[in-house]
């Protein structure tokens, strides 16, 4: 029978709140392999033993659990008795045909029952696999190390361990709101705090139809990525365009950038109380526009009542386009589009809007209206992984209305 183990780290930090956090990954598993011919889940002694039918989907499952906030580790393992001479059978098995390393026998006796100790485990296995092999141990830079893990009454052969995402387990930290640009920054901002076990939802501002759709487009795109990471990912799609068609004629050009940008924040923060969410994220990275100075954030800030949160405050561009590439969203975001960001925007923005000056400068706006107005024309959708019918809604008077993609 074919079994992967999960192992977890940080979870095991948790204390008496550690059942509910491995709860939350065992019912994340579930749902990101539901689709696949899984028979068995459950929660072993400091691990997670996944049973499968077959081996068939060992690729697909590897690259699914992977992505999967909350694993330390995994590994597919062979299933045996918990015997000597069975599990030195078995290593040999595994590694006859490959071409000879350097060797590391490690096991570890979850079940202290077990009458032979760990270190007499991995002396009687190597040296089985020295004497049928001719593999050199060395037990400081082996070039393989098969791990044998004995439990009550089974023992789990491993042979490969694949690195996981680490973090905790999503829906273990809350929810909060991204504002997602289409760039290469916000998406990695939003899959931090998802690796920190918190429920992103994801709102993208476009100014279709002055501007043309593909904005829209690499935001679908990058919450459909995002989704295989927290298994669903929500985003709302919200016409900003006559908005700032309503800055431009009001407000002093130099601060029209700091404007849009709080009224981004309001918006955003008008969403996140309507999901019970309890914090804003954002891609900004100090210094890097105009409206990243420490100055005109403290500006944006001004206009929220709940956190905002900035992972990515203190990286530069290429640690993030890095980040980008291995979460899979740096290709869609560097497609070109026309943004709202890009929309009158000014020549000369400041770049150190003192607050008095943001708002007042705010108050020549009817806010309200402005901000039921994009909430009220604001698109709903969401998209699950694995991949379930698409739900596409349409705010209307403040209540949601459902429709099938």
């Amino acid at each position: 029978m074919t079994s992967v183990i999960v192992h977890y780290q940080e979870l095991a930090l948790k204390g008496r709140n550690r059942p509910w956090f491995i709860r939350a990954l065992l019912r994340n598993i579930r749902t990101l392999l539901a689709d696949l011919d899984v028979r068995h889940i459950a929660s072993m002694v400091g691990r997670i033993e996944v049973r499968f039918e077959s081996g068939d989907h060992w690729p697909e499952v590897r690259a699914r659990l992977a992505r999967l906030s909350g694993i330390a580790n995994f590994a597919r393992a062979v299933h045996v008795p918990a015997d000597v001479d069975v599990m030195a059978a078995t290593v040999l098995d595994g590694l006859r045909g490959l071409e000879p390393r350097r060797f590391r026998i490690k096991a570890r006796r979850a079940d202290k029952r077990f009458p032979v100790p760990s270190p007499e485990i991995e002396r009687r296995v190597g040296a089985h696999v020295q004497a049928e092999l001719g593999w050199p141990v060395d037990l400081s830079h082996p070039q393989s190390v098969i791990r044998i893990e004995v439990l009550s009454g089974e023992a789990f052969i491993i042979f490969d361990r694949e690195p996981g995402a680490g973090g905790l387990p999503i829906g273990s930290g809350g929810k909060a709101v991204c504002l997602l640009s289409g760039g290469i920054d916000s998406p990695v901002a939003a899959w931090r705090v998802m690796r920190r076990g918190v429920t992103v939802q994801l709102v993208h501002f476009h100014s279709y139809p002055i501007l043309n759709q593909v904005s829209q487009e690499k935001a679908r795109e990058l919450s459909a990525i995002l989704a295989r990471r927290q298994l669903m990912s929500r985003l709302y799609l919200v016409p900003f365009g006559s908005i700032q068609q309503q800055v431009m004629l009001t407000v002093p050009p130099e601060l029209r950038v700091v404007i849009y940008r709080r009224l981004m924040v309001r918006i955003a923060q008008r969403i996140a109380e309507r999901v019970h969410a309890d914090a804003l994220v954002t891609g900004d990275v100090i210094g890097q526009v105009a409206s990243q100075t420490i100055e005109n954030i403290r500006a944006v800030d001004d206009a929220a009542t709940m956190p905002i949160l900035r992972p990515l405050i203190g990286c530069d561009k290429e640690e993030i386009t890095q980040e980008a590439i291995r979460l899979g969203t740096y290709e869609t975001s560097i497609i070109p589009d026309q943004d709202c960001c890009t929309l009158f925007t000014p020549r000369n923005p400041t770049t150190r809007a003192a607050l008095e000056f943001a708002r007042a400068a705010e108050g020549l706006l009817d806010l309200e209206t402005l901000v039921s107005q994009a909430l009220r024309d604001t698109v709903v959708e969401e998209r699950t992984f694995p991949a379930g019918p698409g739900l596409c809604a349409v705010v209307e008077n403040g209540k949601m209305r459902r429709l099938l993609a």
